[in-house]
């Protein structure tokens, strides 16, 4: 969620309109503290969610599976780290192997 100031938003209110057209919505804040949030009067309270996930592929931002979950996955425990294990340098090795 963006977030604009009363002057940002009136002087870029076109530019938010915009963006709110693609999907965004903006809290407009006066001096900090949230008033308004601007958003799509086109989808409604319960909007779906394909068109800002489309959005969101478009921009490289997300990618859909290609087959649903496996069902042991979703009902089973999760796994247990190993000792030792650092999820700091998993995240590091996972970067630098550009995965």
């Amino acid at each position: 969620m963006k977030k604009a100031s009363i002057t940002e938003a009136k002087n870029s209110l076109s530019a938010l309109i915009d963006g709110v057209r693609h999907g965004d919505t903006v809290l407009i804040l006066d001096r900090g503290r949230p008033v308004a949030r601007l958003e799509s009067a086109m989808a409604g309270p319960t909007q779906d969610a394909g068109g800002r996930l489309s959005r969101l592929e478009r921009q490289g931002l997300v990618r859909r599976a290609a087959a649903p979950a496996p069902k042991p996955l979703l009902v089973g425990r999760p796994p247990r780290a190993k000792r030792g294990a650092s999820l700091l340098k998993a995240l590091l090795d996972e970067r630098r192997r550009g995965r």
